[in-house]
């Protein structure tokens, strides 16, 4: 059982031939609305890959979040704990695409009501977990409780730290993998670069990934880097989600650390090969033929 504890959003896509000046009023040539989400993406994934996952988080009582459900289902994605909040709208990121780059403004909504009384709510579901994977798009004091209620119930985490926030030094201790890419890791190396003492304790624990690059870890001995897969690129978008998802579940068909990070490079390369987050993540059989 993956438990992921996160956002859920609705992206609103305009693509447009003509970025507008303030005031102005221009054409748009096209307009979806596609699931997404750092915490419903990670989801997908590890569903995709055919995990058994259960969704804890919050959507509005709103025509999004009625179809978002209906979205998770259809992925055998269990749903139990994702509630419709009363008079509150589902989360939304509304981004404009022009010329191959985007705008994006993101309204939390009904993810702001994933509380710490929420999640302790939920502890008995977190508790039967196999792994628990977790990010930064709720509030942060509400993933500071779900790891309390991880740790002390022996359950693993991966806590994926974007967008990036401050990370209190006594979190590590309940952290099994912390997976930053490589611009969160220089965040997370500029806070405390006075420590080194943590900055090496974290070493097992960090797992970074570098986009084309690949990934780098520390497998007990030495640093130890894999390398990106050289695929023909359409959409990046979710790839590090993807690399969550797939890591999560090889970690818990009992992978060491570099393997399961191979299977999550495979996935997060084949998800950008097709357009779309979620709709681009591969399925188990897909990354098996890969």
């Amino acid at each position: 059982m993956i438990t992921v504890l996160g956002s859920i959003n609705m992206d609103l896509v305009t693509v447009t031939s003509k970025d507008p000046s303030l005031g102005e009023t221009v054409l748009g040539e096209q307009f979806s609305t596609i699931p997404g989400g750092k915490g419903a993406n990670q989801a997908v994934a590890a569903a995709k890959l055919g995990a058994d996952v259960q969704m804890i988080g919050r959507v509005g009582d709103d025509l999004f979040g009625k179809e978002y459900l209906i979205h998770l289902r259809n992925l055998g994605i269990s749903t139990e704990n994702v509630k419709p909040v009363t008079h509150q709208k589902t989360g939304i990121a509304s981004i404009t695409v022009y010329e191959g780059d985007n705008k994006i403004i993101v309204v939390p909504g009904a993810n702001l009501q994933v509380t710490p009384d929420v999640v302790e709510e939920y502890k008995d579901e977190i508790l039967k977990s196999d792994w628990l994977l977790l990010q930064f798009e709720i509030p942060l004091k509400s993933v500071e409780k779900a790891l309390e209620i991880a740790h002390k119930g022996g359950v693993k985490v991966i806590l994926n730290p974007a967008p990036f926030e401050y990370i209190p030094k006594h979190w590590f201790e309940m952290i099994t993998y912390l997976t930053p890419n490589q611009y969160e890791a220089e965040q997370l190396f500029t806070l405390y670069k006075n420590d080194s003492d943590l900055l090496i304790s974290l070493k097992e624990k960090l797992v970074i990934t570098k986009g084309a690059q690949g990934v780098l870890l520390y497998d007990g001995e030495r640093e130890v880097s894999i390398p990106a897969l050289k695929v023909e690129a359409v959409d990046t978008t979710g790839a590090g989600d993807t690399f969550n998802g797939a890591l999560a579940v090889a970690l818990s068909e009992g992978n060491d650390l570099k393997s399961a990070c191979e299977f999550a490079v495979k996935s997060s390369a084949l998800s950008i090969t097709k357009l779309g987050a979620q709709s681009g993540m591969p399925s188990r059989e897909e990354v098996n033929r890969f």
